[in-house]
């Protein structure tokens, strides 16, 4: 029974990690589409990569995107608080990168904003929260590769030690 468990368990966060990396790399991938570096680095004139160059397409599958790893994120964050709290423990790189997604998150929540009409974000904020997100996701990306070639996880399961040992 415990075994079937364990195995659960295993299935679900193959899942979520799985779901998060898909999520990040349509994220970056429809984020850096939002310049206009695909076209002009003919990346767009791949066969099946023309709808990269298309900004409404890549700007509206980034919104959708980010609604999916605020969802994903919501869901992990309260599954930890309310369910795993005792059995798993957050290692410091889960939480260094768990503090760049919030970041990326709230960064990102800002310039939707700014995209609507009443915003009335002045034009210095604006070059700091595009140049901050930006910075975010290059951190993030960078952050995610060393911890996948030293093999750094978000968390690890807690130990108890026995009495008799």
């Amino acid at each position: 029974m415990n075994q079937i468990h364990k195995d659960t368990r295993s299935n679900k966060r193959s899942i979520v990690r799985y779901t998060y990396l898909m999520i990040v790399l349509f994220l970056a991938l429809t984020g850096f589409g939002q310049m206009p570096i695909f076209k002009r680095y003919y990346i767009a004139d791949i066969p099946g990569l023309g709808w990269v160059a298309r900004f409404y397409v890549t700007h509206y599958m980034h919104y959708l995107f980010a609604i999916l790893l605020i969802v994903l994120t919501s869901h992990v964050i309260a599954e930890y608080l309310f369910i795993n709290r005792k059995r798993i423990k957050i290692t410091i790189s889960g939480y260094i990168r768990g503090a760049l997604v919030i970041g990326l998150v709230i960064t990102g929540v800002l310039l939707v904003i700014r995209n609507l009409a009443s915003s009335g974000f002045p034009p210095g904020f604006i070059v700091f929260l595009d140049l901050a997100h930006l910075g975010l996701v290059m951190v993030l990306l960078m952050a995610g590769l060393y911890c996948i070639i030293l093999k750094k996880k978000w968390a690890k399961e807690r130990f108890k030690m026995s009495k008799g040992v």
